[in-house]
Order: C-alpha cells, then sequence, then structure tokens
C-alpha cells in the first residue's frame, strides 16, 4: 500500500524489551559499577580491621587558664573525654564537685582537676605533702607571696647570725579563713601579733625543722622557680 505521494508506507518500529535494554546498560557502564563495587570492599575491609575504640569516660578540666587561689566556677571548668587508662586518680568527673573548690595552683586550660591542684576545706597540700602555718619576720611578707608560688624559706637568729634553708621550694597554698569566736585567723585567738600567716606545703622531712626554727629563729622567705 502506498501513500498518496507513492511512499510505502514506514515500517514499525520493535521496542526491545526492558531486560535487554537494563542488560546493555550495564555493559555499557560495567567499568563504573566494578569501581563502584571495588570501593565498597575496600571500605568495608578498612572498616573490618580497624582497632576498637578505646573506652573513655568523662573527666572535668579547667575550660581555661586559671590562677591559683580562684574559687572555680561553672564558666572556669568543663567536661573533656579521656581514655580510662589516663585519668588521674581521683580526678573529678562532676562539675557539680568542682564549682565552689578553690585553685591550690595555677592551672591551664585543660588540665584535669582532682587532688593536688585543688584546696580542699581540710586545707591540704599535693599528695606527699603536710601543711605547715608560718609566720614571717616581716608581716609584708604574707601580702606578696600569692597561692602557686614556690619559695625557700630561710632561718636567721635573732641576732642576725647565720641561718640555713629549713623548707626547699614550699608550695603557698590559700589561706582558708575561718572565723572563731575569739575572731582569729584559723583558729588562733589575739596574742598582739599583727603578722598574717601563711599556708605552706612541705615535705614531711622538712615539717618538723620549719616548725622548730619558727620558735627560735626569724623566718623570711625567698620565691623561687
Amino acid at each position: 500500500m502506498r501513500d498518496h505521494v507513492g511512499r510505502p508506507p514506514p515500517l514499525p518500529t520493535r521496542r526491545r524489551p526492558a531486560s535487554i535494554r537494563l542488560r546493555v546498560l550495564l555493559w555499557r557502564c560495567r567499568f563504573l559499577v566494578c569501581a563502584t563495587c571495588l570501593g565498597v570492599a575496600a571500605a568495608s575491609t578498612v572498616h573490618a580491621l580497624r582497632p576498637p575504640q578505646a573506652p573513655t569516660t568523662g573527666v572535668v578540666v579547667a575550660a581555661r587558664a586559671v590562677p591559683a587561689g580562684v574559687t572555680l566556677d561553672a564558666s572556669d571548668v568543663r567536661i573533656a573525654r579521656f581514655p580510662v587508662g589516663v585519668v588521674p586518680d581521683g580526678a573529678l568527673t562532676s562539675v557539680a564537685a568542682a564549682v565552689g573548690a578553690s585553685t591550690a595552683v595555677p592551672l591551664r586550660a585543660g588540665s584535669p582537676l582532682g587532688p593536688g591542684v585543688l584546696a580542699s576545706d581540710d586545707v591540704s597540700g599535693p599528695t606527699g605533702t603536710v601543711v605547715a602555718t608560718v609566720r614571717f619576720a616581716d608581716p609584708a611578707v604574707a601580702g606578696l607571696l600569692s597561692p602557686g608560688m614556690r619559695v625557700d624559706v630561710l632561718a636567721a637568729t635573732a641576732e642576725g647570725g647565720p641561718g640555713g634553708v629549713v623548707a626547699r621550694r614550699a608550695l603557698v597554698l590559700p589561706v582558708a579563713r575561718r572565723p572563731t569566736s575569739s575572731g582569729g585567723l584559723l583558729g588562733s585567738g589575739p596574742s598582739g601579733d599583727d603578722s598574717v600567716p601563711v599556708l605552706l606545703a612541705v615535705s614531711p622531712d622538712e615539717a618538723p625543722a620549719l616548725a622548730g626554727a619558727a620558735a627560735s629563729a626569724l623566718l623570711s622567705a625567698v620565691v623561687v622557680p
């Protein structure tokens, strides 16, 4: 049959089945499919061979640099995650436990908080030290010393004779003011002595020598690194 111009009508177009079209498409994209499969397999292998992450725990640390003798508030501390195996003994794990405590030594940002860096209510120094109350011959010395400083304590006789070092690199601690019925500081009553006591963390071996020198000599302090 011909149309009005004498040309035969076009033959009907055969459509390929969907399965054949899909196979043709996959054949054309075979390299991309292979590369994708290899990438998935490599990622799965790396994930399977990766060692398990070490367990961690939350530890309270200083959120910023904090000087010694500062009473901490919520903005001074934060929680940081530490591997369980490296958490310091006695480290605080609750922000509420750190708020209101005083720093016994200067803290750097990220320093864990715990014994030795905080001044507790019972006035204690770092582990392995004892706390001694010292009154220096010059009352002004107490006002010049700040918590966190390290000092050598020197003893000299009242006659100006030579003395010696009775405590080395003693740590100056914050003074816990506890008023008593007599209005004294740290439980001391009015004695006519207007010198202010200084709390020092010293070694147990130095404490007896320091106490003996305080009774028979004039004490002075030298700030050391």
